[in-house]
């Protein structure tokens, strides 16, 4: 793979090729691909999901919203300071017109939408959409479809449903939110459909990251990106690089920000999680700085920070020091990976899932959001299909009278109609769903 074709500034539908010399500095196509983002209904819906603790009437627990804004801000951190790097080593970039905010500026978007595509209730949202048709109701579309179609449904991905909202035609409306293609390119995190699995230990491979229907586009997007093909596997790809760098934004903020969340609720106890977080902090620590801090919250907040900041400047030089093998598909691992900071890391992670994850209070209303989400899907794909075969009743066709018109479809293809409904339940926020689920009982 060569930067020249990573940095891709091409759109969907583009005739001509779109040189970075000739790009206005005042708006450049990097960063209209985070304002489209934003102001999409597919981001804003993010305002009321899950990130960790569903229905929280807390207003210092994250959201899906504000946890993509958080990543975004980490992204674009990691994208310049690696950009500045990129392009002394590189200089024939520096000659097209690219600068280091160009690096920042894509990993900036793609974080920005990288959980664009998760359903409500977090990620028993996915299992819960999955199980509805590997053990629930769904199972009675099983015989109709192909095996990588059911494989798609019963093994829900929200990264998949990402790609498909950011790339999705519609009716006067081709491409989707028509981003870069270097963008599309960093934003996925798993480059493949959900059949052939891949045998490889890579983190690229453990789940996939593209639909059924959304191979066409996935393939003109890796085709133009020139990114690199898996020996044997035609529709199999090696990671953007710059989608390592939007993974780790994303699990620098779990990390520490859920973390944070854990103690505001109260689940994880102050004195423990100072502690944890002064190993993560010890080198960079001003002690007297420290312990001028009398409230919690300025003490998590200078610690937060810190450990933030070392775990920028820690993944910068793990992905510097292997960009070649990056770029030749060969770097097997997430970046944090092989941090000096992993087991610190790993820590954290286990007492965020121990004291906040099972806790009672996440578990309880996971439960609540398999049945909201079990039902909108039985009540949604009962319409959709008895409408398709002429057999709707006036309940079915009120219940059709709730969904936008582009949800309606009557494709012939039973797989692309349970999708299409799978999507838009996915879609929902957290009240939402649980708003038509009340007016459904």
């Amino acid at each position: 793979m060569n930067w020249q074709q990573l940095l891709s500034l091409k759109r969907y539908g583009d005739r001509t090729t779109r040189y970075r010399m000739l790009q206005d500095e005042t708006r450049l196509g990097f960063e209209v691909d985070y304002d489209r983002i934003i102001f999409s209904d597919y981001f804003r819906s993010l305002q009321n999901k899950t990130q960790v603790v569903p229905f929280s009437n807390k207003d210092f627990v994250h959201t899906r919203l504000t946890h993509s804004l958080e990543v975004s801000v980490v992204g674009r951190s990691l994208g310049r300071i690696a950009g500045q790097s990129i392009l002394e080593k590189h200089p024939d970039l520096q000659k097209d017109g690219y600068k280091f905010n160009d690096f920042g500026a894509i990993v900036a978007a793609a974080a920005l939408a990288h959980d664009i595509g998760n359903p409500p209730f977090g990620h028993s949202g996915e299992k819960a959409i999955s199980e509805y048709f590997e053990t629930g109701n769904g199972q009675q579309y099983q015989k109709m479809m192909k095996p990588a179609e059911w494989q798609d449904l019963t093994n829900f991905e929200g990264n998949a449903n990402g790609f498909r909202l950011l790339t999705l035609n519609r009716e006067g409306v081709n491409g989707g939110l028509r981003l870069s293609y270097a963008t599309l390119g960093a934003f996925i995190k798993y480059p493949k459909p959900s059949l052939p699995k891949v045998k490889q230990q890579n983190k690229a491979f453990k789940k996939y990251g593209v639909f059924q229907n959304d191979l066409e586009v996935f393939k003109d997007v890796a085709k133009n990106l020139d990114l690199r093909k898996v020996e044997n596997h035609p529709d199999v790809y090696y990671r953007h690089p710059l989608a390592f760098l939007v993974e780790a934004a994303d699990d620098i903020c779990y990390s520490i920000i859920d973390f944070e969340d854990g103690i505001n609720m109260g689940l994880i106890p102050e004195e423990k999680a100072l502690e944890y977080l002064l190993n993560l902090v010890r080198e960079n620590l001003k002690t007297e700085k420290y312990n001028q801090l009398k409230s919690q919250k300025d003490r998590l907040g200078y610690l937060r920070a810190l450990a933030i900041q070392s775990l920028i400047n820690e993944t910068v030089s793990t992905f510097l020091a292997n960009e070649e093998a990056i770029l030749k598909g060969a770097y097997p691992f997430a970046l944090l990976e092989k941090s000096k900071y992993k087991a610190q890391l790993e820590d954290i992670i286990a007492i965020s899932i121990e004291k906040m994850y099972r806790s009672s209070e996440v578990i309880e209303k996971e439960i609540q959001g398999y049945h909201i989400i079990h039902k909108l899907l039985d009540v949604y794909l009962t319409a959709i299909n008895n409408s398709y075969e002429g057999k709707d009743t006036a309940y079915d066709r009120l219940i059709l009278n709730m969904v936008p018109e582009e949800v309606k479809t009557n494709d012939k293809s039973l797989y692309n109609r349970t999708l299409n409904i799978c999507s838009y339940i996915a879609g929902m926020s957290d009240r939402q769903a649980l708003s038509i689920y009340d007016k459904l009982k």
